[in-house]
């Protein structure tokens, strides 16, 4: 079977399994673990960040960036497509009291434009809008991501009207092979961020939460708070830590083999793709005869998987073991299948 629903489907390597059984273990909730120190220490100051809070998910990283940036009764503005609001199960509402407010971008993203006119506060009866929410590159939005130019503009405008930015930045890996960004411009940034090692980079569990010490400090209470406090967690910084050296390097294929594929639903009359919006690991696509449900289980027969992502819309995503014979698999299928 050739999984392409989620990038999160990998499975550690022979190579990770065996960094994972030798890591250096101790208590995490002392603050004792070797292993997980040495990653926060290590991806902290590879962001351009003061420091960094291994959590076990990515929604966890997301909320606990989230909690320490605002009080209660505050506004998140968030573009309408984005994860926090469609896909973390209204936990900001639960967690920290606040109002996320989508805004309708182009493609997951907001712009300067899109926030104009949108700040409240001024009113006793308003909500007092605190955090700029942005994700980067955009899950619903097909993988696109910001230029540096737009996250700087959307700093600017964050300052001047005395807002936090908060970076979902799960897929950020993607977005700096994509955009060929330095990861330490993304600390000059955000005021926080949450970075995943179980997406393309292929580890199995884990993310990390990137900002200032006092935030930081911050978050670990909370993490404890909500259950998140773990104990021998080196053995899963360890994979997160080889994900890192040896699997970001490969992403670049995953972006190529997905505009591959792109090219081919293209050519295929029962599918329509905007090839302008492929630019990293994710297809997002319509099914033009059929439901997205139908197609999905059509493919499913010739051994493809993928994910239904809207009554008519399909998503594939790519990771490093997919390989170029699985591609031209897939590709065939489509071909024959829709073609």
């Amino acid at each position: 079977m050739i999984d392409l629903r989620s990038d999160t489907v990998t499975k550690p390597t022979t190579e990770m399994r065996k960094v994972i059984a030798d890591a250096e273990v101790g208590d995490d909730v002392f603050g004792e673990d070797p292993s997980a120190n040495a990653l926060e220490e290590k991806v902290a100051r590879m962001f351009g960040f003061e420091a960094g809070l291994f959590v076990p998910s990515g929604t966890m990283g997301n909320q606990l960036s989230i909690k320490v940036l605002t009080d209660p009764g505050e506004e998140v503005l968030i573009e309408e497509a984005g994860h926090i609001i469609n896909y973390e199960s209204t936990a900001a509402a639960h967690l920290s009291s606040v109002q996320l407010t989508p805004i309708r971008g182009d493609k997951g993203k907001i712009s300067v434009d899109d926030l104009q006119d949108r700040l409240r506060g001024t009113h006793d009866w308003e909500p007092r809008t605190k955090v700029l929410s942005i994700e980067n590159s955009t899950n619903k939005g097909g993988g696109c991501c910001y230029t540096e130019e737009e996250l700087l503009r959307i700093r600017t405008f964050a300052d001047k009207q005395n807002l936090v930015v908060h970076l979902d930045g799960a897929r950020i890996w993607n977005a700096m092979i994509a955009t060929g960004t330095k990861p330490e411009f993304y600390g000059s940034i955000a005021d926080t961020m949450s970075v995943c090692f179980s997406k393309g980079l292929g580890a199995p569990v884990g993310s990390m939460v990137l900002s200032t010490q006092k935030n930081i400090d911050q978050a670990r209470r909370m993490r404890k708070m909500w259950g998140g406090g773990m104990r021998q967690i080196g053995m899963l910084a360890a994979a997160a830590g080889y994900a890192i050296e040896e699997h970001l390097p490969l992403l670049q294929e995953d972006h190529r083999r997905a505009r591959e594929l792109a090219e081919t639903i293209e050519g295929c009359s029962g599918f329509a793709i905007g090839l302008d919006s492929v630019e990293t690991n994710i297809l997002i696509f319509d099914v033009l005869d059929e439901s997205a449900v139908s197609a999905v289980e059509r493919l499913e027969e010739e051994g493809i998987r993928l994910v239904p992502f809207g009554p008519n819309t399909l998503r594939a995503t790519f990771h490093f073991q997919i390989t170029d014979q699985d591609l031209e698999q897939v590709q065939s299928v489509f071909e024959t299948c829709f073609g």
